[in-house]
């Protein structure tokens, strides 16, 4: 791996974010693991970044990237920057202005465009082509289980943007389907942004599953943290249809994951623990929109909310204690006012849905962090790892498993 477009970059009087050598640092990068980097790269990088203030063009993407491929000499890896979660565009309800429908038409866009590039991969594989991280490459019956996951994991996004894959049965067929679909409409920026976000810690082939099933998991919960603060805002302002309504489609969407646990299970244990040795300081319980999303259903309680797992996600700590009302919050007032109750069912059947929904996806992932830890094994950085999940599996979602009853609306 030859430095010398970096190099250059840097020789210029005054570089241009346009023309940074990108695809070059992701190529080192993926051919060595950003464990294994060499110092020569990792400090022309570190000099990129000092002259960031002077080049032109720019300089969010390139910042966010340096970020990510700096953050283990920087002695800040951590899961955002390993799953390099600045560089895709994932919902915020700080930020999000957009309506409903466009937000999702926009995550399912992207949840295909992840899903594909890891088909793509698998199937490059599968063909035999030589392509970085091919340790512990998996057999093709692996393989061809994979990409049936993977599609199945795309479909529903698919064909809510109007496109259908099952014309065939053949897993291989349908997953060349699937990516020849993804890239009709593919942009130099959608480009980017998936060449920016594959920033492995070793050439384990299993890792390029690892992150992508990650990512759209965290895709999911940024809109699902969008869709329960606009329930909140809808609960406080008397519109509980329309609370209902779109806390069922949150529960929906949240139920549309589960193939991406299939998807997840056909990863190798040895390939796991074989790149998992390297991943120490990014554990999920720093999951951002995981932890938004907890919290926007009820506020967690002193002890959970003092814990590792709200200490690893300061800004959701700090908006918890500066006052975030919850869904629970939000119904306080409405579980004592009988006038309202008569639109209460669809709420309450919204909730109920989505109670579910979190329940089944804690349980799964549950048991597939023991079959590749066990039971008593710890997450990485220290963290509690299945132990963990077990505590938290089935604790509730809201403060009451059924908030409004049919019973109260007759009282």
């Amino acid at each position: 791996m030859n430095p010398e477009p970096l190099r250059h970059w840097l020789a210029q009087p005054k570089p241009s974010t346009h023309c940074f050598p990108y695809d070059r640092v992701v190529d080192a990068y993926q051919h060595y693991g950003k464990q294994f980097v060499p110092e020569t790269w990792t400090a022309l990088l570190g000099a990129a970044r000092e002259r960031l203030p002077e080049v032109s063009g720019p300089r969010q993407q390139v910042a966010a990237f340096l970020g990510a491929v700096l953050d283990k000499v920087d002695g800040r890896f951590d899961y955002r920057s390993y799953l390099a979660l600045p560089l895709l565009p994932i919902p915020d309800p700080d930020s999000v202005t957009e309506p409903a429908d466009r937000l999702l038409a926009r995550r399912d866009r992207l949840h295909v465009l992840l899903l594909s590039d890891l088909v793509a991969f698998e199937l490059r594989a599968l063909e035999g082509v030589c392509r970085p991280m091919s340790e512990l490459r998996p057999a093709a019956l692996v393989v061809r289980k994979r990409l049936h996951h993977a599609v199945r994991a795309a479909s529903p996004a698919l064909r809510r943007l109007s496109f259908d894959v099952h014309a065939v049965d053949d897993p291989v067929a349908l997953a060349r389907r699937l990516v020849a679909m993804a890239c009709i409409d593919r942009t130099s920026d959608d480009r980017l942004a998936l060449r920016t976000t594959m920033l492995p810690v070793s050439g384990v082939h299993d890792e390029w599953l690892f992150i992508r099933t990650l990512q759209t998991f965290e895709l999911t919960f940024g809109l699902l943290a969008v869709d329960l603060t606009a329930v909140v805002a809808a609960v406080g302002e008397g519109r509980l249809p329309s609370a209902g309504i779109r806390l069922c489609l949150a529960a929906t969407l949240l139920r549309e994951t589960a193939p991406l646990w299939s998807l997840l299970a056909t990863m190798q244990p040895e390939a796991f623990h074989r790149f998992r040795v390297h991943t120490d300081g990014a554990s999920a319980i720093q999951s951002r929109a995981y932890k938004l999303v907890e919290s926007l259903c009820r506020t967690p309680d002193p002890q959970r909310l003092h814990s590792a797992a709200y200490r690893s996600v300061p800004d959701v700590h700090a908006r918890i204690r500066s006052g975030q009302i919850s869904l629970d919050d939000a119904l306080t007032a409405i579980r004592a006012d009988h006038r309202t109750l008569a639109e209460v069912p669809v709420l309450a059947d919204g909730m109920h849905q989505f109670t579910a929904a979190v329940h089944q996806w804690r349980r799964t992932h549950y048991r597939l962090a023991v079959r590749m830890l066990g039971t008593d094994q710890p997450g990485t950085g220290a963290t509690p790892g299945t132990p963990y999940l077990l505590h938290s599996r089935d604790s509730a979602v809201f403060a009451s498993r059924e908030p409004i009853t049919a019973g109260n609306e007759r009282s």
